[in-house]
């Protein structure tokens, strides 16, 4: 099975599994990603997804080239050529990241708010070797995520970096030795915050950017008004000391 899926406590844990090409995304691959997707967001129980690659050489190498031919019809597609990477989920997505995030995997680690990777794992847009674009979103989340003076370097350079690099640039939220176990770690701790106000903060986060000032404020207050109810019941178990010092306040 090209893709697999497991519950792990609250986490969504979706793996491609094709060691082989290097976890390259042919058609029927990105067929199994939109369906992991589309399970990930009918669980209700499943708070966080957790997306890496199997084999410790690969997250991802993007795009199958030996198997072009399957995504015939796929450009097109609302939901992205490799599955999903044009759809927005409603609740946090971390990538697990060991060995090469290239290309169309760049562009997977980047569809998701955070990315944890081993010291080995590398990075880059090297299709620009062979005159394939960027179709999967990297054109647009990697300006987002590192700033446009970085993005260009990446986008037109086609040079590939290390984790030190990436996490320099702002790409990585943490390196560690075993992604997958730290990316558990970081699913758990959001898991346990209160669901509405955090999923409100991080939809205005990402539909809020990029647009006037006085528009983002505007959706910050909608997504405000719609938790004040959670927030009252919040600020109630602080003043009766729940959480003080800094008490469950991170991974």
């Amino acid at each position: 099975m090209a893709v697999s899926s497991e519950r792990v406590g609250a986490a969504f844990v979706v793996t491609i599994d094709r060691p082989e090409r290097r976890n390259a995304v042919d058609g029927p691959t990105a067929e199994a990603l939109r369906d992991a997707f589309d399970a990930f967001e009918a669980d209700d129980d499943a708070r966080v997804l957790v997306l890496t690659g199997a084999g410790g050489i690969a997250f991802c190498a993007g795009a199958d080239l030996k198997a072009i031919d399957t995504y015939a019809g796929r450009l097109d597609l609302a939901e992205g050529p490799m599955g999903f990477t044009r759809l927005t989920p409603s609740k946090p997505t971390i990538a697990a990241i060991d060995g090469f995030a290239l290309a169309g995997g760049l562009e997977l680690a980047l569809w998701c708010d955070l990315r944890i990777a081993t010291p080995t794992s590398s990075f880059g847009c090297p299709e620009r070797r062979w005159g394939v674009p960027l179709i999967d979103g990297g054109t647009q989340r990697l300006p987002r995520i590192v700033g446009m003076g970085r993005a260009l370097d990446l986008i037109l350079s086609g040079r590939i970096i290390d984790a030190a690099e990436a996490e320099r640039f702002g790409l990585l939220t943490e390196i560690a030795d075993d992604a997958v176990a730290r990316a558990l770690e970081w699913a758990q701790a959001l898991a346990a915050f209160p669901q509405e106000t955090m999923l409100a903060d991080r939809r205005a986060a990402i539909e809020g950017f990029g647009l006037p000032l006085d528009a983002g404020l505007a959706l910050e207050a909608e997504t405000a008004r719609a938790t004040f109810g959670v927030a009252v019941a919040g600020a109630a178990r602080f003043a009766s000391g729940e959480g003080r010092g800094g008490a469950g306040a991170g991974v």
